[in-house]
């Protein structure tokens, strides 16, 4: 699994010009399923999406195409984590306790 942190590089009015575009791609990973939550963040990045597992490649790619990527508004960072305890509401989407 992956923490992707979204910190805006432009200041913020830019960024709310491209606010409705960004928001459209959120809602298009989520519904491909590669997305699990997502929100506004608090101090370190402005927002803070946690994904699913998958290639690193694939992520990066996926996040190289929101339009706060590609207009240069924005940039990610990325944490990888395997889930060691998860609570049991969220035990479907570990993959380490699928079998």
């Amino acid at each position: 699994m992956y923490l992707a942190l979204l910190t805006y590089t432009a200041p913020e009015t830019e960024v709310d010009y491209a606010l409705p575009d960004h928001s459209e791609w959120v809602r298009k990973q989520f519904t491909k399923g590669l997305f699990l939550v997502c929100g506004k963040g608090n101090g370190a990045a402005d927002h803070v999406i946690l994904t699913r597992s998958m290639l690193r490649g694939k992520l990066d790619a996926v996040l190289a195409s929101d339009p706060f990527v590609v207009q240069r508004l924005a940039r990610y960072d990325v944490i990888e984590f395997t889930a060691t305890r998860t609570a049991r509401e969220l035990q479907a989407i570990n993959e380490a306790l699928a079998s």
